[in-house]
């Protein structure tokens, strides 16, 4: 294994869309007339599980300055959006059982929802719940080549802009190809949209966990399609604190290890805010945290949205 380092009646739909909408900018708000930021913190093992973490174990730093912690702690509720490239491989779906079996090991807490990509943007099967058998359900076969022609980059930034008003620790678990059939190859070494992706992602505190699943189209046996894309993903995941999952260019034979290192993952996060204010429009910072606890090192993303103040 390899890796590196998210309709009913008229009323309804109406009450939805003004949620979804409204909820990421009162978020937003809320952050800002505090004057913090706050961002998550997965703490991984080198070798076992990683011990509990107390905020006197943490170095955080800004660019190269050394920053206080104003809080460091966990936090059992998570949201978590399961998106599925529907333009992988139909045989994906033979790996649903244990995709099932992830859905239903989540903690209580855990919010799911399930989505798949299709169109430049997302197809909610499932709306966040804890009802995890319910999230289960709404898993089904990819289509395949009946899809191609979308960019996951677009469908994820869809879920972006219409995540709802949630806590602060989200997570999306992406599994795609990370070919772009939009934009086709003709952008360079990574999508001209990855960038705009990362970033909304680092403003909503979004780590977006992916999965290399091979595409169902004649580009998914191209060597340069298929490291150009798994290039996307992997910077995709390192630049919002999470990690890529892979094995070459081909599909894995289970995808079980890397759902249950993904689990660990989730049940070994913080939430660390600190004192962060920036200017009248608001700003990205590089951050950076450490620790003197052996056999421990921390998943962070790139940057982090200091919100606007003075």
């Amino acid at each position: 294994m390899k890796h590196h380092g998210t309709i009913g009646k008229l009323g309804v739909f109406l009450g939805a869309l003004l949620f979804v909408a409204g909820g990421t900018a009162q978020a937003q708000t809320m952050a800002a007339a505090s004057g913090t930021a706050t961002f998550t913190v997965t703490a991984v093992g080198k070798r076992e599980g990683a011990p509990p973490i107390s905020k006197d174990d943490v170095r955080f730093s800004t660019g190269k300055e050394r920053k206080q912690i104003a809080d460091w702690k966990k936090d059992d509720n998570l949201f978590l959006a399961i998106l599925i490239d529907d333009s992988i491989v139909n045989a994906a779906g033979g790996q649903w059982n244990d995709l099932k079996e992830f859905i239903m090991a989540q903690p209580a807490t855990t919010h799911i929802a399930v989505g798949f990509i299709r169109d430049n943007s997302t197809q909610i099967a499932q709306d966040f719940t804890t009802d995890h058998e319910l999230a289960a359900k709404a898993l089904r076969i990819p289509i395949g080549t009946g899809a191609i022609g979308s960019s996951p980059y677009l469908g994820t930034m869809d879920m972006l802009k219409r995540w709802p008003q949630t806590g602060p620790r989200r997570s999306i678990l992406l599994i795609s190809s990370g070919i772009d059939f939009f934009r086709g190859p003709g952008f360079g070494p990574f999508s001209p949209d990855l960038d705009s992706v990362i970033q909304r992602a680092e403003r909503q505190n979004t780590n977006i966990w992916t999965i290399y699943y091979p595409s169902a189209g004649h580009h998914g046996r191209s060597f340069y399609y298929v490291r150009t894309a798994q290039d996307n993903l992997g910077k995709l995941s390192d630049d919002t604190g999470a990690e890529m999952f892979y094995l070459g260019p081909g599909a894995p034979v289970s995808l079980k290890p890397y759902f249950d290192e993904i689990a660990e993952h989730l049940n070994n996060q913080y939430l660390l805010t600190f004192a962060a204010a920036g200017g009248p429009k608001g700003k990205y910072q590089g951050v950076k945290v450490k620790t003197e606890l052996p056999d421990v090192e921390f998943l962070t993303p790139a940057a982090v949205f200091l919100p606007p103040g003075a």
